[in-house]
């Protein structure tokens, strides 16, 4: 007879979803208001995916560093720590609005949120499996990434609402506010840790965590590579247009208000939760060899939007494809994550967890940055529909590629 498997919801990592609920609705009021305030402002896409960009890279960067972190200091501490760092930030950010510049205000104040973020995922996801069962992987990380989605579509409904009616400094005080009770709700969390010895100074800890962390992809598990370049060059093509490109369509090409802009963004948050439902459902019956079709998926998807966008369409009929497109988009993708996460926690050993996470991370995402700059610039020069049927094609490409490094994943 199995031993039963104890339940998935239990008070640890009760508490660690709640938290998330709480942190990651402020940030995404954040991610919403702040870029949509500045498009707003100056008027400028190709400013706003330079901005974008360069509030990508720390996320690029501290994410392997927050994996150290997260791997040496009790994850709880990282967690409360950084949640009560970023209502600090975000209260220095509404006092300087309207006294400083605002581009640079804008870039040092999304560089450090995303920064902060960056170093936060790590923690998150490298608790998951000291709080559950290894039979319960796929379902908490399915958990995770629907709290996470789940934010991400109230966030900018609701931001879209209260950056129509107030403006933007309602929305500060309210992200500052679920960054203080989560960061306080946090400190109930009991997440096991296991004290390892540092190897000297900062900095000589951290570069032989990330050599440990890369010779145990490069040695034993080579394919980790294969399908963080995938990834990335996905996240090139595709990822970054959608993230420059859904804002510029919505707002400049189609003339619509903050609350549809609003509405569009919390479909892709809705897509997230229906993808993170799906993937919850289907368990251990999701197949890694099927990842290139998963991705295929998504490059036909955005082609889509990209022809709803084409000359003579009613405005009306492009804002409800592409919205619905990116419901499509993000449930697709979500599902994806889920099983390529539980695919890395079940297969690397617990002392290194944090640090071949971030790693993944980092390296999954190094290209968006420069992604978002070239897009920006091309969403300024060029038509929007074109820009999104070209990102397409290069995506197609990628995901055929890819079908040889899922069915290798697979194989393990």
């Amino acid at each position: 007879m199995k031993p039963a498997i104890p339940p998935l919801f239990r008070r640890d990592f009760t508490l660690v979803v709640i938290g998330q609920i709480i942190s990651l609705f402020g940030n995404a009021i954040l991610r919403f208001a702040l870029p949509l305030y500045l498009l707003r402002q100056t008027g400028s896409a190709q400013l706003f995916g330079l901005v974008g960009a360069a509030a990508f890279i720390p996320a690029v960067l501290c994410s392997p560093i927050g994996g150290v972190v997260a791997d040496r200091v009790n994850k709880r501490n990282v967690m409360v720590a950084l949640d009560a760092s970023t209502a600090g930030l975000i209260l220095v950010f509404g006092l300087l609005l309207g006294r400083a510049p605002l581009v640079p205000l804008m870039i040092a104040c999304l560089m450090l949120l995303y920064g902060i973020a960056g170093a936060y995922q790590p923690a998150v996801q490298a608790s998951i499996p000291l709080l559950t069962a290894p039979e319960q992987l796929t379902g908490a990380n399915a958990v995770i990434n629907m709290v996470n989605t789940l934010s991400s579509l109230l966030g900018p409904v609701v931001g879209g609402v209260l950056f129509g009616v107030f403006g933007i400094r309602p929305i500060l005080w309210v992200s500052v506010g679920c960054f203080f009770l989560s960061a306080v709700m946090e400190l109930f969390i009991r997440i096991p840790h296991r004290p390892q010895a540092a190897a000297g100074g900062v900095l000589s800890t951290v570069r032989q965590d990330l050599g440990e962390s890369w010779r145990f992809i490069r040695r034993e598990r080579p394919v980790f590579l294969s399908v963080m370049m995938v990834l990335a060059l996905f996240n090139l093509a595709l990822s970054a247009a959608l993230i420059v490109g859904i804002p510029v369509a919505v707002v400049q090409t189609l003339g619509m208000s903050d609350r549809r802009l609003g509405l569009t963004q919390g479909a892709m948050g809705l897509g997230g939760l229906f993808g993170g439902l799906l993937a919850a459902a289907l368990g251990r019956r999701l197949q890694l060899r099927r990842g290139s079709v998963i991705l295929l998926s998504v490059s036909l998807t955005v082609a889509i939007m990209g022809l709803a966008l084409l000359p003579g369409t009613p405005p009306a009929l492009s804002w409800w494809v592409l919205t619905a497109m990116s419901f499509a988009v993000v449930a697709l993708s979500t599902l994806l994550v889920v099983v390529l996460s539980a695919a890395a926690q079940g297969q690397t050993p617990p002392e290194l967890l944090g640090k071949v996470m971030a790693f993944i991370m980092a390296v999954s995402n190094c290209a968006s940055p420069l992604g978002q700059a070239v897009y920006g610039t091309l969403f300024q020069s060029c038509s929007a529909w074109a820009v999104l049927l070209g990102a397409s094609l290069a995506a197609v490409a990628i995901a055929f590629y890819s079908r040889r490094v899922f069915h290798e994943l697979d194989r393990i």
